[in-house]
């Protein structure tokens, strides 16, 4: 199965959802995320614009309200600071007026914690953000200039989605695989997340992976860029893992709950499905990937 036909409708929902997460700042392997106030920890104050010397750069999502009575847009891809000056590759969905596997470029600056940003034209579209960055979120507000999308405008949301490392040179993911028939599988994957974004906006995933069932014992997870191999962009990751019985695929989404409760000391979860192809044992079926609890904030 193609990750590339599955991608955009999973991309649509997984962001859409993730609006509701607070994220990190200083790149994709730091986080500046607050204590969940629900998970008994007390949040810690945020300063209203970054901190000095804090960068912007990492993985981001954005998610807008339309003010024009449209569907949400979903944005995510990459964000990359120097100095004063940003720039960054994402991608849309939730429009027809916009190919979600088209990377749209950013630039704009950063003045304390007011930023704006303004796209590249895409099918005669320009898109422009205004607002502020107050601890580790964007808030503010977009507008739409030429093209199909011509006259859209409302607010956006936008966070930072951590590293799956978080800082430690790689992580270990517990999963459990549930086949459409209604067995399981248990699995260990030892993975490193990259920490320079590709050139569609997404960050690499590599390691190794060892399986709990008959059909195929260890695999190797290929690192790729979105929309093929194994990846992240914004809280949507993909594995691709080749063992010698088949290709296992995995394409999830991050639980908002269970990335909210990383501020509390818990672990983190990414559900989805998953397919088995080019072997003996060809499946499909539901998985669950747990970060463990190092992966907090």
């Amino acid at each position: 199965m193609k990750l590339a036909t599955k991608f955009p409708s999973s991309f649509s929902l997984l962001l859409s959802v993730l609006v509701l997460l607070c994220g990190c700042g200083g790149g994709p392997g730091t986080s500046l995320l607050p204590s969940n106030p629900t998970s008994g920890g007390p949040a810690p104050t945020p300063p209203s614009p970054p901190a000095q010397g804090q960068s912007i750069s990492g993985n981001w999502q954005f998610s807008t309200t339309s003010t024009a009575g449209v569907p949400s847009l979903t944005i995510a891809g990459s964000i990359n600071q120097s100095g004063s000056s940003v720039s960054g590759a994402v991608h849309v969905a939730g429009s027809n007026c916009f190919d979600p596997l088209i990377t749209v470029g950013l630039t704009g600056t950063l003045t304390g914690g007011d930023i704006s940003l303004t796209s590249t034209p895409v099918v005669g579209q320009v898109i422009t953000f205004t607002g502020t960055i107050t601890y580790d979120t964007f808030t503010g507000t977009y507008s739409i200039n030429g093209g199909c999308a011509d006259g859209e405008q409302g607010n956006v949301a936008g966070i930072i989605v951590a590293s799956i490392t978080y800082g430690a040179a790689s992580s270990q993911l517990s999963s459990t695989f549930t086949t459409s028939g209604g067995e399981t599988f248990d699995a260990v994957a030892d993975v490193t997340q990259s920490s320079n974004a590709s050139s569609e906006g997404s960050f690499g995933i590599t390691g190794t992976a060892t399986f709990g069932t008959s059909c195929f014992n260890s695999g190797t997870i290929t690192s790729g860029t979105f929309p093929s191999g194994s990846y992240i962009i914004g809280a949507s990751v993909a594995l691709e893992i080749e063992t010698g019985n088949g290709t296992v695929t995995f394409l999830g989404t991050a639980n908002a709950v269970s990335l909210v409760d990383l501020a509390s000391g818990a672990g983190g979860q990414f559900s989805g499905t998953y397919t088995v192809s080019g072997g003996t044992c060809d499946q499909t079926g539901t998985a669950i990937l747990s970060v463990p609890g190092k992966w907090d904030y």
